[in-house]
């Protein structure tokens, strides 16, 4: 009989899982859905970085503009200023006097993406209901994804969403170095107009800079 009681429970709690997992999968697929819709997103986020064993803990202000395949991200705090057009990546770096140039989509380009928050659901996870909190007057529901791919460089992600309103409030990456680095969006406006030219480096506006090509 103690065995019997023992199966029913990892039973209901296996179904329970499975529920769950479920519901997360779907949220994150809905609001990954409702973010795509939008012609174009203008925001302003905090991003950190931490890591506990070391006692780190760094956080800086920035902005970003996303149209399509294209986006510009501004991280003023960091001295960084990174520009693609879908096909093409400028990374800027003015305090080196410094920009590189790769192609957009290519290995190697970090695991942080301030572009990746708004289009979190991709094939290749497991979800997880992580619960939900209320902050700043929302109740967000935070779920964990796991990558089926171990070889990638982080252990999960963590995504919160602003349940009522299907929209993405924050996203942490767990690094396999340690570190936490988090997006935390403050404002957003979407389907506002927003020029090609916003996408593309322009040499012109910045004189000196000395252009490293990786292409």
């Amino acid at each position: 009989m103690r065995h019997l009681i023992t199966l029913f429970l990892a039973l209901a709690v296996t179904t329970a899982a499975a529920q769950n997992d479920t519901r997360a999968r779907e949220l994150v697929e809905q609001t990954s859905k409702k973010m795509q819709s939008f012609q174009s997103l203008t925001a302003s986020f905090t991003f950190t970085m931490e890591n506990t064993k070391m006692k780190i803990k760094e956080q800086n202000s920035g902005s970003l503009l996303l149209k399509g395949s294209k986006y510009q991200v501004k991280l003023p705090d960091m001295g960084m200023q990174i520009f693609c057009d879908g096909k093409t990546v400028w990374n800027l770096m003015e305090d080196a006097g410094q920009v590189t140039v790769s192609h957009a989509g290519e290995e190697g380009q970090g695991v942080i993406d301030p572009t990746s928050i708004f289009n979190v659901y991709q094939e290749g996870y497991t979800f997880r209901d992580a619960g939900e909190k209320s902050e700043g007057g929302k109740q967000v529901t935070y779920i964990e994804m796991v990558p089926q791919d171990k070889n990638t460089e982080f252990t999960k992600l963590t995504v919160g969403i602003d349940k009522a309103r299907l929209l993405v409030h924050s996203l942490v990456t767990h690094g396999k170095d340690g570190n936490l680095y988090g997006i935390y969006v403050k404002d957003l406006k979407t389907n506002q107009p927003v020029s090609d030219t916003e996408f593309v480096f322009n040499k012109s506006r910045f004189p000196g800079i000395e252009v490293v090509d990786f292409r």
